[in-house]
């Protein structure tokens, strides 16, 4: 998934060799420690050949080999989640600079370390659209609110499931931008080739967006959504209120970032088993009553930092300009 949206963006990708230590069975662990080895190796080769300024670091297991190799340049880490995972709680003890999203990251991490607080970065291009264009993209009407459904970008199976299993139900109060993720356009495509037309027009289903993403996000009234970093990026962006499910089985960082929206009165918070029988009363709730969903719409967007990415960028071309005067 990376390789494909780096490439898309049109910026070159070298790949390394890497694997989980944390959480693995012990019959597991001598390949994955082999993995990293390789993956040391494969670091030192590229850094020989790039031979960068300054690295950026965002978090998982890929990053280590690499930052094992690179221990004599100048480092920067950005923790997208509010909880930093494992690897970047490491790499913390050996950064330059530590970039966060909110003042809540810092009691994760070690006392002592420069700590910036940016806020999420997101791209310029997401802001284009204008709520017209974008309804007109996705021939939505701007008569009926509009639910964004996006289980992130594989998608996530349990959303598509609650929401195909309360399909009708959904579609009698509001229209639907349903991005599916690969593994289950198919199926979700039959749920909608099965419905009557007059509920199918409704229903606008892909398996992912690339440049119509600012678009979903800027026509919804609300989104259903795992609780992955990017939320708390994006939806504070475009003041989208939220109802966000944890994936369960990275229950610990998804839930602290949804929990940190739902305390400020942003989102809403189900557990992932409750959601089929959850969805159609809990989005109801939000999305047919303008004055809710209007407190919890100011709430996101009190939670926006538009200018983070260039924040983050000034630090880097600061330490890129001390490597290269030192």
């Amino acid at each position: 998934m990376e390789r494909q949206l780096v490439q898309h963006a049109g910026i070159n990708f070298r790949g390394i060799s890497a694997a989980g230590l944390h959480g693995v069975g012990l019959r597991s662990l001598p390949g994955n420690a082999f993995q990293l080895i390789k993956g040391f190796f494969q670091s030192r080769r590229i850094l020989r050949e790039f031979n960068p300024d300054v690295l950026l670091f965002t978090g998982g297991y890929v990053g280590f080999p690499m930052a094992v190799a690179a221990l004599r340049k100048p480092k920067l880490i950005f923790i997208p989640d509010i909880e930093p995972g494992l690897v970047l709680k490491a790499l913390s003890h050996v950064a330059q600079i530590i970039t966060v999203v909110t003042e809540e990251t810092k009691r994760y991490l070690p006392s002592g370390k420069r700590v910036a607080v940016t806020g999420y970065p997101t791209r310029k291009e997401l802001e284009k659209w204008s709520r017209e264009d974008a309804c007109r993209t996705f021939s939505l009407s701007q008569n009926k609110p509009v639910l964004f459904v996006f289980g992130g970008s594989k998608g996530a199976r349990s959303i598509n499931q609650a929401v195909a299993s309360n399909i009708v139900e959904l579609l009698e109060f509001a229209q639907i931008v349903h991005v599916t993720g690969e593994l289950d356009w198919e199926t979700v495509q039959k749920v909608k080739d099965g419905l009557d037309p007059l509920f199918a027009d409704d229903y606008h289903i892909t398996p992912y967006l690339h440049e119509e993403m600012g678009a979903a996000l800027r026509a919804a009234d609300l989104v259903v959504s795992r609780a992955g970093a990017s939320t708390l990026g994006e939806f504070p962006l475009f003041g989208l209120p939220a109802i966000l499910v944890p994936y369960p089985y990275a229950w610990r960082y998804q839930k602290t970032n949804a929990a940190y929206l739902a305390e400020r009165g942003a989102a809403i918070m189900l557990e992932d088993g409750s959601l089929k029988d959850k969805i159609v009363e809990t989005v109801r709730g939000l999305i047919c009553d303008t004055s809710k969903l209007q407190k919890m719409k100011d709430a996101m967007q009190a939670l926006a930092v538009p200018a983070a990415a260039a924040t983050i960028a000034a630090l880097l071309e600061e330490q890129a300009s001390k490597k290269r005067n030192a």
